[in-house]
């Protein structure tokens, strides 16, 4: 009864990760707020439970390490993506200026990145 009651506080942590990817493929800022709060509750209730819970916890770690793994790694390529849109909407509405160095792909110049990782990308391809 009590595991049963552990569970719905604390769902397993591969639910949980699955749960928080599919939140943030449909961009629910507000349910990926929530999931926060539980992993928040969770590391905070950790140090107080007893040691049957702590290896299940420990347990579920184990299971879910991989799928956490690839959310960090949506979480990064949405955050540079972010960063790709936010700085699209400032040059959009002028409040983005790059130097003239940046323009003509100088130091300091990351605008130019992508275009020569697909150059890069390109080369190995053999279409030349």
């Amino acid at each position: 009864m009590e595991e049963q009651e552990q569970r719905l506080i604390h769902p397993e942590l591969k639910a949980l990760v699955a749960d928080a990817s599919r939140a943030l493929a449909r961009l629910d800022g507000a349910r990926l707020k929530e999931l926060a709060l539980s992993c928040q509750a969770l590391n905070r209730d950790l140090p107080s439970l007893g040691a049957d819970l702590r290896g299940e916890m420990a347990r579920q770690s184990r299971e879910a390490a991989a799928d956490m793994a690839v959310f960090a790694r949506v979480l990064d390529a949405t955050r540079a993506n972010l960063g790709v849109m936010e700085r699209l909407r400032a040059m959009r509405t002028g409040q983005l200026e790059y130097s003239e160095q940046q323009a003509r792909g100088g130091a300091g110049a990351d605008a130019t990145v992508p275009c020569q990782a697909a150059e890069s990308a390109e080369d190995g391809h053999g279409d030349h």
